[in-house]
């Protein structure tokens, strides 16, 4: 594993003591790692979205744009 020195602003790092003591994590850098790749694996699953949006789209299936669909998801989504 490579090894980084990063800065965190208090109320993050106050965050990340709380959640070590809690033992949710048994340190900062396992709880960084877990929420990267809770960031990664939300990205893929943007990113799948996205390319059936276009594939829809290109396909004649709808003449919504991607940005109208979303909206409309949204509302439904949202009540």
């Amino acid at each position: 594993m490579n090894r980084q020195s990063i800065t965190f602003t208090k109320p993050n790092d106050d965050w990340l003591k709380e959640m070590v003591s809690n033992q949710e994590y048994s340190s900062k850098s396992e709880l960084v790692n877990d929420l990267i790749r809770q960031a990664r694996n939300q990205q893929a699953q943007i990113d799948w979205i996205n390319r059936k949006l276009e594939k829809a789209e290109k396909s004649g299936f709808t003449k919504m744009s991607k940005a109208e669909i979303l909206i409309e998801s949204k509302l439904r989504l949202n009540g």
